[in-house]
């Protein structure tokens, strides 16, 4: 064990602290009057309220999936390790998901109240809840493996090791089983925690702006208090839990490809000390964000982006030292392949924010076509997702070749496919920093939600919607980054299943002439769009019984729309919470499923053609979803802030239909499908030996 990998533990404890610092700096600052303090208890309930009932449906799964994978362990197809790796892998992607969700929700109002100070201190606080995410993210991830990969060393340095492995396979193996328990409760909370928030969201604009013609975030309107909650339970909790099953995916899937490779416990290593010294480098990178008081999305844009190119310089120059250190000279390509990813990252959330931002011309095109009703609009924005999925393809495809070349592919496969997993590592390994300017929009939309139920002037609402406009292209960065490490990551998964199915004696071959592959990449290719159906089909559905019980309040409650009576909140709550969690599970079980059927019924070929196709579609469908949802956002936003006819204008209420159906798109189906196409290759790789010998076709 190389000597610098004390740094990982320690690392991972300073980014916890570091978010404890953070917590507690938050919770000193004033939440502000008693009705904003009113209205952030009932947003802290719902979402508390929520989340315990979720994870308590998915502790059923859980309990079910360890009890399975129990009885394979002592039937000799897996070690005895895996559930346990399964159950903690599955338990710290939900702690990071409820730590984000407690924080953002006790910052909403405190970020609403700074606003009242001055707008740099309402983004610094906003920033600070954001990044506590991104810290416990990192710092809880880094500490599972840290502590597996200790265990397992220590365990199988004393006690005999499974049949056929050396120690370091062995190690790997077991961890790589711990990122299926991280991906199946990620999948769960950005599947339910999204069918909730834009269920909510869904049904409060369209009664309250488009038929009730009332302000967003009205009092008045029922579905509000649901429409925050869904906030931080979908893109707070949902989002935490998603990068964090990003984060150590791409770690160990890295480390496996490092035994494959034959650079044995140094290669194994060094993705997890890369993760640690990044760390180090985005906790400097949050001292760079602060912004002076012109609301303008460009200056707090701006701002942000002082702390990630501050970390990731840092990172480019530190890997270098890192990987001559541990892997010696001869590998330094492995470095440039780190400084690839880490760019790549970079460029898409440039491209992302050209195709969402208002400071440009495609969202401006949305914002124009709003002009000639709802449908144009639409159509827009579906051509604005549909394009901007060309330069991440072009990046990902250069960062992947240039990856796969730095790090000597073409003399050695093997360790070409590391260098494109590591690529990934190093695209993720500014995550605590960048997590932290994508969870940030959520606390800056509640913070602007609750201004207006307060009462606060329009002066305040102005800085908290410059806020929330940032955080919606910020979002849709993140987003961006998110699926663009997953698709490098699901390449290194795929080559990880490879190595698994000949260890375990397979035969297996990607040959596109072969039938069995040809099938698998059909099934592959379709499986997202399915996914994504049944996601948006479940919003659908929530939004509906939403917009009819927002409709039955406004009748039925008398003096409500004059302000004389106060709305059923929880009667919102109570109905998309159920929905949620009752649409969460088909889709879920698709992705858990449907490898294993696809194996047993055709054999390891097609599984391979399955995982292949579901990552190519799969990547590009989640950009143009999350692309589109992002520009309609914005371009609504635009004519808000009094373009094109302004707020109330008939461009106004087409815009606002846009971003409805752009809401699903880019905070429910979109970027769950990066947790999909990994999941599938997780599950294929745990269940590969007992698979394999009961499949009805080879």
């Amino acid at each position: 064990m190389t000597d610098l990998f004390f740094l990982v533990p320690i690392c991972s404890l300073g980014a916890i602290g570091f978010a404890w610092y953070l917590t507690l700096k938050i919770l000193k600052t004033d939440e502000g009057t008693d009705r904003m303090r009113e209205i952030a208890i009932a947003v802290r309930e719902g979402a508390s309220a929520f989340l315990k009932r979720q994870y308590k449906s998915v502790g059923i799964f859980f309990a079910v999936v360890f009890v399975i994978l129990l009885v394979l362990s002592f039937q000799g197809y897996i070690v005895i390790f895996v559930p346990f790796a399964f159950l903690t892998g599955g338990m710290f992607s939900g702690l990071t998901g409820f730590c984000g969700m407690k924080i953002a929700t006790y910052s909403g109002a405190r970020t609403a109240n700074a606003c009242r100070t001055s707008l740099n201190a309402g983004l610094r606080l906003a920033f600070a809840s954001g990044s506590v995410m991104g810290f416990m993210v990192v710092g809880l991830g880094l500490l599972d493996l840290s502590l597996w990969y200790y265990s397992l060393d220590w365990y199988y340095a004393n006690y005999p090791l499974p049949q056929g492995m050396d120690k370091i396979t062995a190690i790997t193996s077991t961890m790589l089983c711990f990122g299926m328990g991280a991906s199946s409760q990620a999948l769960f909370a950005r599947v339910g925690g999204g069918i909730f928030t834009k269920g909510a969201d869904v049904g409060a604009d369209l009664v309250g702006k488009v038929e009730a013609g009332i302000p967003e975030d009205d009092p008045r309107n029922p579905a509000v208090i649901a429409d925050n909650v869904g906030d931080n339970v979908g893109d707070v909790a949902g989002m935490g839990a998603d990068l964090y099953e990003s984060y150590v995916g791409s770690i160990v899937a890295t480390s496996a490809l490092g035994v494959a490779a034959g650079l044995g416990v140094q290669g194994v290593i060094l993705p997890m000390t890369m993760a640690a010294v990044g760390i180090l480098c985005s906790i400097i990178g949050v001292f760079f964000v602060k912004t002076g008081e012109e609301a303008s999305q460009q200056s707090l844009l701006m701002a942000l982006r002082r702390g990630i190119f501050t970390s990731a310089g840092l990172i480019a120059i530190l890997t270098y030292f890192l990987v001559r250190y541990i892997l010696g000279s001869q590998h330094v390509g492995i470095a440039w392949a780190v400084i690839t990813g880490l760019f790549a990252g970079l460029f898409i959330g440039l491209s992302t924010e050209y195709f969402t931002s208002s400071n440009y011309e495609p969202t401006r095109r949305i914002a124009k076509a709003s002009l000639t009703g709802a449908a144009t609009t639409i159509i827009e924005g579906l051509s604005v997702g549909m394009l901007s999925s060309t330069i991440p393809v072009i990046i990902i495809s250069i960062a992947v070749l240039a990856s796969f070349a730095l790090s000597g592919g073409f003399s050695n496969f093997n360790l070409g496919l590391y260098g494109i997993a590591i690529a990934a590592v190093g695209m993720l390994s500014t995550l605590g920093i960048t997590l932290a300017t994508d969870a940030y929009g959520p606390v800056a939309d509640n913070a602007g939600g609750n201004a207006v139920m307060a009462g606060l002037g329009p002066e305040i609402r102005k800085k908290t919607d410059a806020l929330d406009s940032l955080g919606n292209t910020t979002a849709a960065t993140g987003k961006g980054f998110a699926i663009g490490s997953a698709a490098l990551t699901a390449l290194g998964l795929i080559a990880a299943y490879k190595d698994k199915v000949v260890l375990e004696g397979g035969n297996i071959n990607f040959d596109l002439m072969n039938p069995m592959v040809l099938i698998g990449i059909f099934i592959g290719t379709a499986t997202p769009f399915v996914f994504s159906s049944l996601t948006m089909r479940a919003v659908g559905l929530a939004g509906s019984k939403i917009v009819l019980e927002v409709r039955r309040q406004f009748q039925e409650i008398k003096g409500l729309m004059e302000g004389k009576a106060q709305p059923d909140y929880a009667r919102c709550v109570d109905i998309v919470t159920k929905q949620a969690l009752r649409e969460m599970i088909i889709p879920a079980l698709l992705a858990l499923i449907l490898p294993i059927v696809t194996r047993l019924l055709f054999g390891v070929n097609s599984d391979g053609g399955l995982l292949i196709g579901s990552t190519a579609t799969g990547f590009v469908l989640a950009i143009t979803m999350a692309n589109s949802g992002g520009a309609w956002d914005n371009a609504k936003k635009y004519i808000e802030e009094g373009n094109f006819g302004g707020k109330s204008s008939l461009p106004h209420k087409a815009s606002v239909v846009g971003d409805t159906v752009g809401d699903p798109f880019k905070d429910t189906a979109g970027p769950s499908i990066n947790i999909l196409i990994k999941l599938m290759s997780m599950v294929s790789i745990v269940f590969a030996t007992f698979v394999m010998q009961h499949t009805l076709m080879h």
